[in-house]
């Protein structure tokens, strides 16, 4: 729950404002400070002040208690020009929520926490339940001095500095480090007087059936037996999960609540189908499936670790999720900052491994945090990066495969699942491509059917795109000609135009649009009888009009490219 306190017809105004930004209504206090903030204080995740900061400090102070508790504060100047978040940066949200203000308010973010300031992530917003002391150990890491990262599997971890050294078994602790850091399922092992966080990936699923009626409490203590006896630790419990006739049973629903994980459910018969160790006649007469806990484990994904444990009322397996290393594919957009999306930008930042051709990765330096390892390599090595970014999260890693545009248009995505991806999890992170950020700068050229055709013929015959050139003149669709000339393929645009020429009038708009949303984009418009095939470079893209593409004015001078979308109400 958000809430503001406002003062004053501005501050309502811009609450507003936060409010669409949020994308949801917060709950407004409007009775002034002195009251307003107290009674948001007990009701409220994170406030939104719009004070000033010294008021809110004063006003807060004999509030504050503890920080995984109290909510987080975020001021907001009269001016709506910064906005600061107080209190509750990390345990409460409140950078995260300033940044997002910012960001729709054109404000600038005061973000003082002393990770976020020198890029180095902090280890309680990780998205990993942790406990330890925090404060001491992140101070080690700020300070540049030597601490251990134990992981008893290769789970991904983000970009680390360098005195920050990842050991996995059996690799020895150094003996000169101050602090760690344990990354584990697993109840760990005390013994160690230096400063430690321990960090629990959710890794863990517990399959459960029971009697119907059993409680929460008989359930709860059936669990925490099975993990107890195997050194599991509550933490890292990613799902309850068991069959589909059990989704309402009372007793599960409030132990997947108190756990806070999610309750998920399978079908009978395809739990039936999973292979496990200790099936039995009385679940299969019973809900039609001779396993249950063990079975819906299996079913998840998940491997057995402890097999069915069992009570009078209850049922109970364990199952990991294999660790496995993240691969993301991430678009750039065309070139300018504001076109790579807010998710590619996450994405990058996440990863501890950024892979790309070298401008592409110069191009996000900016973004790539202190210990991040560079793997870059020149124009034609895509299969060299594909391999490199597949091997590197096969190693465990959290890696992010850098293309232009989109991933999935001429680009690297299509390669890299051809290759082969099995053993990590692969996510796709879209970007805008040079079609739509052409089509934008020119206007609406693709405002109906339209179709690609890359002129390179490296990967595809020369044949076959003539043939796909004929088809979409024959068409007569809106095409944008991708890779249409370099130095060595100097007949291809011609050839291609000249098959255009064939079905369409001399006076069909062709525009060239070269280094679009860069800083020496330069935009020719001319028809197909007039464009001057030597002005294209491999930089450019290609439009060729359809029959009804025509140019309108646009205001200030400016010509714009338009396919009409022919609307029935624009003709009346």
């Amino acid at each position: 729950m958000i809430g503001q306190v406002v003062r004053g017809q501005a501050s309502r105004a811009r609450a507003d404002d936060i409010d669409r930004i949020l994308g949801e209504p917060t709950t407004r206090y409007t009775e002034g400070a002195v009251s307003g903030i107290p009674r948001a204080w007990a009701e409220c995740d994170v406030i939104i002040s719009h004070l000033a900061l010294g008021a809110t400090t004063r006003i807060i102070a004999p509030l504050l208690t503890s920080k995984g508790t109290d909510p987080g504060v975020v001021v907001v100047d009269h001016a709506g020009r910064f906005v600061v978040p107080l209190v509750g940066g990390h345990a409460r949200g409140a950078n995260e929520v300033a940044r997002r203000l910012a960001e729709g308010l054109g404000a600038t973010a005061v973000v003082t926490t002393a990770t976020d300031s020198v890029g180095v992530p902090a280890l309680d917003t990780l998205g990993w339940k942790w406990s330890g002391d925090v404060a001491a150990v992140s101070r080690c890491i700020l300070d540049g001095d030597p601490v251990d990262v134990v992981r008893t599997s290769r789970w991904p971890l983000p970009p680390l500095p360098s005195s920050v050294a990842v050991l996995d078994p059996p690799a020895a602790l150094r003996p000169e480090a101050v602090a760690r850091v344990v990354v584990t399922d697993q109840i760990p092992v005390a013994g160690s007087d230096l400063p430690t966080v321990v960090l629990a990936p959710p890794s863990l699923v517990v399959g459960m059936g029971c009697n119907r009626g059993t409680s929460r409490e008989s359930l709860r203590r059936l669990l925490d037996s099975s993990l107890a006896g195997a050194g599991l630790s509550t933490a890292s419990i990613a799902a309850l999960v068991s069959v589909d006739t059990k989704a309402d049973e009372t007793g599960l629903v409030g132990l997947a609540a108190e756990l806070g994980v999610p309750l998920i459910t399978y079908p009978p018969t395809g739990l039936a189908a999973q292979v496990v160790p200790n099936p039995s006649d009385a679940p299969l007469v019973a809900v039609g499936t001779p396993s249950v806990a063990e079975a819906s484990v299996v079913a998840h994904g998940a491997h057995l670790v402890v097999s069915k444990q069992r009570t009078p009322e209850a049922t109970c397996a364990i199952g990991r999720i294999p660790a496995r290393g993240r691969l993301a594919i991430v678009g750039l957009g065309p070139g300018a900052r504001d076109l790579t999306t807010p998710r590619a930008q996450k994405a990058i930042t996440a990863a501890s491994i950024v892979v790309g051709y070298r401008p592409y990765v110069a191009q996000v330096s900016d973004l790539i945090r202190p210990g991040t390892r560079i793997v870059s390599t020149p124009m034609g090595k895509e299969e060299e990066r594909t391999a490199a970014a597949i091997a590197l999260a096969r190693e465990g890693n959290a890696v992010a495969l850098v293309c232009s545009g989109d991933p999935a248009i001429y680009a690297m995505a299509s390669p890299t699942l051809e290759r082969g991806t099995e053993g990590i999890d692969v996510e796709v992170v879209p970007g805008v491509t040079a079609s739509l950020a052409v089509s934008a700068i020119l206007g609406a050229p693709l405002g109906h059917d339209h179709v690609t055709i890359s002129l390179s013929d490296l990967h595809t015959s020369w044949d076959t795109i003539m043939t796909r050139v004929r088809a979409a003149a024959g068409a007569d669709l809106v095409t944008v000609l991708y890779n249409p000339r370099s130095r060595t393929r100097l007949h291809h645009l011609p050839d291609a135009l000249a098959v255009f020429a064939e079905h369409r009038p001399p006076s069909t708009p062709v525009a060239v649009v070269e280094e679009a949303e860069r800083p020496d984009q330069r935009v020719t418009l001319t028809t197909l009888a007039d464009i001057d095939a030597d002005i294209v470079t491999m930089n450019s893209l290609v439009v060729v009009g359809s029959s009804t593409t025509r140019y309108v004015p646009a205001g200030a001078g400016r010509i714009a490219m338009v396919t009409p979308r022919d609307y029935h109400w624009m003709s009346k």
